[in-house]
């Protein structure tokens, strides 16, 4: 091992272990976010341009896309975009929480802004089966963080089939944990959560050009794909040398997703097809054990905690959930160690 390499995860493990994370993303600092970074600019150098389209190469591999654009900002930016570029017709949003609620306020600005959006309609994720006659689109969110909430994407699906709509997520908390995303004809997320990246860069991945037209310069989708502003390049650094091991990082949030839901067994409120791999809700507030530990607050009241899996993603394989002793736990005699299989 050169003594540039070991330097940076000497300094990747003494930060890491300055705090225990159990908040939504980023997850815990790799050597790889670190030892992919390079000077680099966007025209011109052969270097960042090689590595741009590996990255994003291995994201379309990953969710099985024709098209994708990156840009410099949070999902959300690329989630706006998406509405404003792609949506028409009828919209059914499907309200899960927090973040299907600004799923709602970008189609309903939709409405206002490119007059191509006729109506928008909310449900009750519990009520889709009552849902009937047709729609253009169903925008979700199949991991609600808010609420630790997980929404088979083949069920998202199967109510896109039966209203005739295309349909379009909020990858964000799902994107690199869950699977399924190549069935949405449109996904947006970011660079960090479940890709394990640094912060900093979106992406939206799609099949079909949008032929809506945008009265704006930075909300123009057209304006990405062409590359006309600065983009997140040192965000698509840090994930080159982080997707060749990201099943590595992977089978750590599962580990510790497992260790925790089997020691919390009797306090979870949702059944297994409900659990997403990011977080977990449960019915009792918890607290940190460890003045290092950094708890997650969602952004709406659910009652109970939300604990997230990302804060031993460094430690791959080698994860075995002893994270969890910086929580304050109920009492049990079930041991947190065991091999995943979720």
């Amino acid at each position: 091992m050169n003594n540039r390499k070991k330097s940076i995860e000497n300094f990747v493990a003494e930060q890491n272990d300055r705090k225990l994370l159990f908040t939504a993303g980023p997850p815990s600092l790799l050597p790889e976010n670190l030892t992919g970074l390079r000077p680099c600019f966007g025209r011109g150098d052969d270097d960042y341009a090689e590595v741009e389209e590996r990255v994003l190469a291995s994201l379309k591999s990953m969710t099985g896309h024709k098209h994708i654009v990156r840009m410099q900002g949070s999902a959300s930016l690329a989630l706006e975009i998406m509405a404003l570029n792609f949506l028409y017709g009828r919209v059914l949003i499907v309200a899960t929480g927090y973040y299907s609620d600004r799923l709602k306020w970008l189609a309903d600005s939709a409405v206002r802004r490119t007059g191509e959006v006729r109506e928008v309609v909310s449900v009750d994720w519990q009520n889709l089966e009552g849902v009937n006659g047709h729609f253009d689109w169903v925008f979700a969110c199949p991991t609600e963080t808010s609420r630790g909430l997980r929404l088979p994407i083949a069920s998202l699906e199967a109510l896109a089939k039966r209203v005739s709509a295309r349909l379009m997520l909020d990858a964000t908390a799902s994107i690199g944990l869950e699977m399924g995303h190549e069935v949405a004809e449109i996904i947006g997320y970011s660079s960090c959560k479940g890709l394990f990246g640094l912060t900093g860069a979106s992406f939206i991945a799609f099949n079909d050009q949008p032929k809506v037209t945008v009265d704006s310069f930075y909300l123009k989708l057209a304006t990405h794909q062409e590359k006309l502003m600065t983009g997140p390049y040192h965000a698509i650094c840090s994930l080159h040398e982080v997707l060749p091991r990201h099943d590595d990082f992977r089978t750590a949030v599962a580990e510790n997703k497992q260790a925790f839901s089997r020691r919390m067994k009797d306090h979870l409120t949702l059944p297994q097809i409900h659990q997403p791999l990011l977080c977990t809700h449960i019915n009792c507030e918890i607290k940190g054990r460890d003045p290092r530990a950094i708890l997650y607050k969602p952004r709406s009241d659910a009652g109970g905690s939300v604990v997230c899996h990302l804060g031993e993603v460094h430690l791959g394989r080698d994860a075995h959930a002893a994270i969890l002793d910086g929580l304050e736990l109920p009492d049990t005699t079930v041991s947190v160690r065991g091999n995943s299989n979720i």
